[in-house]
């Protein structure tokens, strides 16, 4: 039996410094067979996953012997923390590892849907020449509304002074005084929706942030404003948001994240005829800077716990 269980991507030459001191067993694939995963762990002291390997108290059941679970980013609503912590083990998750990517992506998707003229691609090579119809907006003078003020929302307010955007931000739990409001203006939340131009999602997923950006939430937007989310699937009503991009209430949108991933038939379906509408899989936080960086960071906590580094 191995000693870690390793169950979805990450950069190899982190999991070779776990190999020279440990039995490891690596399969990016395994989150997909969670049953197979619980045969796997009766003798191990280390389990790494990223979000799509549901960590359950039956699934830690599986590994008594486990100490630390490993996570390979930042969001933890996988992750059963209320049984790792009755069940004594350590959750590490890679804090700061992927801010920059996250925030980059939030940015470039908001100049993407300010813009508009990215989506004239059937177009153009059907060799039609629609520039009238694609004349989009500039994101200078813009404002970039962030709903969640953490480390990405910081982030992506100061990329946007670069662009000459103005930053407002809501999020209670971020003091008043906290070094970051130096770069976004605190707002109530009817603020943030009333003023934005651009509003980008970075808040966890939460019972008060469940479809917290709904049909009301979007009507009450400026007609045209763009919404972006990459924090998690369920803040923003994707069944309200498809009819406010085909309204034209709503602008565009950016989804990096889903209620339901992948997305089934149904979801797929659903998405289908929305226009001005950017889709990716849950890959936001994800370049080749931050993969290496968020594989070295758990790696390190994951040893760190075991006791093999200080």
């Amino acid at each position: 039996m191995p000693d870690i269980v390793i169950t979805e991507f990450m950069d190899e030459e982190p999991v070779e410094d776990l190999k020279s001191r440990y039995s490891v067993h690596w399969d990016k694939t395994l989150c997909e067979r969670p049953e197979e995963i619980k045969t796997l762990i009766p003798d191990a002291v280390a389990l790494i996953v990223r979000n799509r390997t549901p960590v359950s108290d039956d699934l830690l059941s599986a590994g008594p012997n486990l100490k630390v679970l490993g996570r390979l980013g930042v969001g933890l609503d996988n992750i059963d923390v209320e049984a790792c912590e009755r069940r004594g083990v350590t959750v590490c998750p890679a804090t700061g590892s992927n801010n920059v990517s996250v925030a980059e992506y939030a940015v470039c998707a908001a100049m993407m849907l300010l813009r508009r003229s990215f989506f004239a691609k059937d177009d153009v090579l059907a060799g039609k020449w629609p520039r009238n119809e694609n004349v989009g907006r500039e994101a200078r003078g813009k404002t970039l509304g962030l709903f969640g003020y953490g480390m990405i929302g910081q982030s992506a307010a100061r990329m946007a002074r670069g662009l000459d955007m103005v930053a407002i931000a809501h999020d209670p739990y971020v003091p008043a005084d906290a070094e970051g409001w130096q770069y976004a203006e605190s707002v109530s939340f009817d603020d943030l929706i009333a003023r934005s131009d651009v509003l980008s999602v970075h808040t966890p997923l939460l019972p008060e942030t469940r479809d917290r950006i709904n049909a009301d939430a979007m009507n009450r937007m400026k007609k045209g404003a763009c919404l972006i989310n990459t924090a998690r699937g369920g803040i923003i009503n994707e069944d309200d948001l498809v009819a406010a991009l085909t309204s034209g209430q709503i602008g565009g949108a950016a989804l990096d994240v889903f209620a339901d991933e992948p997305l089934s038939k149904e979801a797929a379906a659903k998405f289908a005829g929305a226009p001005n509408l950017i889709m990716t899989p849950h890959i936001s936080g994800v370049t080749e800077e931050s993969s290496a960086a968020i594989s070295r960071i758990t790696v390190d906590n994951v040893l760190r716990v075991l006791g093999e580094k200080s």
